[in-house]
């Protein structure tokens, strides 16, 4: 009976479905409560370990955003659509229309029925529901095991939390303003529809998700970089005090990681390798990806890699903005991450940054090559812009040619920038840096930039768009204001 329970309710927890009042009601029978699993899980951790694992497997799963969808294939899929809102990402070819309309052409954040919306807010609470069933069955909110199994399960639980609220942060609000009604929150598997609550309330949770999964999960050793350990949550809060302008805190957590966390720069080699090893030691975080995922045509690969058969080599061409691609210089090896020599038009295409390694155009058509997350080269460049941002321009030059050390072979003309030019400097290799990996819409915001559409986008060409745009961030979805009274337009 015992293997049965734990089968469903990891399916239960897989598929981002918070125990129903049907299912609380049947009792008893072959299956438990929630208050059931909460006790047996003092003493037997495994009884969610497999609802955790089911949050982890959302993350790369498609149809996660509730949709059949060719770009609903969780986190990554929203990368895709952070960097093309950008501008940094250009569709330069539209053969199949994904991602033209709704997002490229900015219809869908201004028409709150479009799609583009819903999964988005689909995804992400639906994260933080089944983050709610972990933590609830674990003790609660307010509690500290006793067990490590069961506290470093704790921790990651309020970490995937916090990390649904903070992008939920990000698409849906134009800015910090600690005032502003935002998003509801929900704490617990069972509450009821809850309204708007302010900027304020909602990342004073981030941080006590994320300042409480540090300290639960810092003993912990994980198992597989799909795991949240301590140093991916301090680079989540580290990233959240980012948006709040607490620079300071930012700071010190990302010193903590750089000079703790164990993680080591993608060298010069490492970043025209491919992107598809889970196993390079900077990555931070990432996922696994094997057969058994069952991942096609439909996935990260499929719409942005030309050796993998898919959208990406039969016609929807995602491409480096044009713009940024000129401001690399031609003695910086990620200007090689774009290499042309395929053959083929390849419009700026990054076929030497990610692409599956036997290099056959359209060659890989059941997903082996791995997802990135989070790179340890993110908190370089964080830890350069906060403390530019502080006055501390001897750090923030310091960890800015870190970085440019592995990727030009002089980065001595940074000594010579100062005050806005060193900041203006550290975006732009974050940028370039961290092109494709969801990160460049993030530095925008907190950067308050403007970016200027290059000449290869389909859409929008030569046109500036300011961070604050309300064609960047997404409308609150139809379903949501029809299903919530608490929510209108």
């Amino acid at each position: 009976m015992k293997k049965i329970f734990i089968k469903s309710l990891s399916l239960l927890f897989l598929f981002g479905i918070s125990c129903s009042e049907e299912f609380l009601e049947v009792e008893p029978t072959e299956f438990l409560t929630q208050e059931q699993i909460a006790e047996a899980a003092k003493n037997n951790p495994d009884v969610i370990a497999g609802s955790l694992a089911g949050i982890y497997t959302t993350m790369f799963e498609t149809e996660t955003g509730g949709t059949d969808r060719a770009d609903d294939f969780g986190q990554k899929g929203y990368d895709i659509y952070s960097d093309m809102l950008s501008g940094d990402m250009a569709l330069s070819v539209s053969t199949y229309g994904w991602y033209r309309s709704g997002i490229t052409e900015y219809q869908g954040p201004l028409d709150y029925t479009d799609n583009s919306n819903y999964i988005v807010w689909r995804y992400y609470y639906r994260i933080i529901r089944s983050a709610n069933s972990v933590i609830d069955a674990a003790g609660g909110n307010d509690i500290v095991p006793d067990l490590d199994e069961v506290k470093w399960i704790l921790g990651q639980a309020k970490a995937m939390r916090a990390y649904g609220y903070f992008y939920l942060t990000q698409f849906f609000t134009e800015s910090y303003n600690p005032s502003d009604l935002i998003l509801p929150i929900y704490i617990n598997p069972s509450a009821p529809n809850q309204p708007k609550s302010s900027t304020a309330e909602v990342f004073a949770l981030i941080e006590k998700d994320l300042t409480d999964a540090i300290s639960l999960l810092d003993n912990f050793t994980r198992t597989s970089k799909n795991e949240v350990n301590k140093y991916v949550a301090k680079a989540l809060l580290a990233y959240t005090y980012g948006v709040m302008g607490d620079n300071d805190s930012v700071k010190t957590l990302t010193s903590d990681i750089l000079n703790n966390g164990g993680f080591t720069m993608m060298d010069s080699s490492e970043v025209t390798g491919g992107f598809n090893n889970v196993n390079i030691n900077g990555w931070m975080w990432a996922q696994d990806i094997t057969l058994d995922n069952g991942l096609d045509l439909v996935s990260w690969w499929g719409q942005i890699d030309l050796y993998t058969y898919s959208y990406a080599a039969a016609g929807d061409v995602k491409a480096r903005d044009e713009n940024l691609y000129n401001a690399i210089p031609a003695d910086d090896v990620r200007k090689g991450q774009f290499d042309p020599s395929t053959g083929v038009d390849t419009y700026l295409m990054p076929t030497n940054k990610f692409y599956d390694d036997a290099k056959v155009i359209s060659g890989q058509r059941n997903i082996e090559t791995d997802y990135v997350y989070m790179r340890v080269a993110e908190m370089y460049l964080l830890n350069a812009e906060a403390a530019a941002k502080t006055g501390d321009e001897g750090m923030a030059k310091t960890s800015l040619k870190f970085v440019l050390n592995q990727r030009v072979p002089d980065a001595s003309y940074v000594d010579a920038l100062s005050g806005q030019a060193l900041l203006d400097e550290i975006y732009l290799q974050t940028r370039i840096e961290l092109w494709g990996e969801g990160k460049s819409y993030l530095a925008m915001k907190r950067n308050k930039a403007t970016i200027t559409r290059g000449p290869n986008h389909l859409s929008g060409v030569g046109e500036a768009i300011s961070y604050d745009d309300d064609r960047l961030t997404f409308e609150i979805p139809q379903s949501e204001i029809q299903n919530n009274p608490h929510i209108d337009l």
